[in-house]
């Protein structure tokens, strides 16, 4: 890695200083460092770690503006995945069930592996979380999404069906595990 990933990293940090995994007291610096350990495990260059580090930059703050600071700073590569990952750049975002379907059509729209590496690995590690803060408290973890229980579910299924059907790269293949562990974990009634 050269200095541009350890840039990324600062400007990760200060982009996102202050926010914090849903409903916890995790900084949400560690998502994203979680991402761009996963997609380098999985063989990302240094422009996609450094996009799988920004991954959110967009959505959650600022919008259009974040993403043409992105440009400027870490080029046109870094910036076209990180909003290829995006599920809107408009600031307020619209509500979550219009992202969420958006985001699905871009996905299964899109051509560039590394846009498709970036979300993999991202909702990868929001299964994870799920899993884990399932099996301490059960279904009160899904009291953290706005759309509950069934949705949450039926979500990352629909993801994990598009992105192996995409490319059934391996992270995309660990990530319908996780769906499926978690389907399991949840209850046939998340079956929808």
């Amino acid at each position: 890695m050269t200095p541009r990933f350890e840039e990324a990293l600062t400007y990760a940090a200060a982009v996102h200083a202050g926010q914090m995994r849903k409903q916890s007291s995790i900084p949400y610096v560690s998502h994203l460092l979680i991402v761009a350990g996963t997609a380098l495990e999985y063989g990302a260059t240094e422009d996609v770690a450094i996009a799988a580090l920004l991954h959110d930059a967009v959505e959650d703050a600022d919008g259009r503006e974040r993403a043409a600071d992105i440009r400027q700073r870490f080029g046109e590569r870094v910036a076209a995945i990180v909003l290829g990952c995006s599920d809107t750049d408009a600031t307020p975002k619209p509500p979550t069930r219009e992202r969420k379907r958006r985001h699905l059509e871009q996905l299964r729209a899109e051509s560039d592996p590394a846009v498709l590496l970036v979300s993999a690995c991202d909702k990868l590690a929001n299964v994870r979380s799920i899993l884990k803060d399932h099996r301490a408290v059960g279904d009160e973890v899904f009291g953290k999404f706005n759309v509950g229980k069934q949705e949450t579910i039926a979500y990352y299924r629909e993801v994990a069906e598009v992105l192996t059907l995409r490319g059934a790269t391996a992270v995309a293949q660990e990530f319908a595990r996780a769906v499926a562990e978690l389907i399991a974990l949840a209850g046939s009634e998340a079956v929808v």
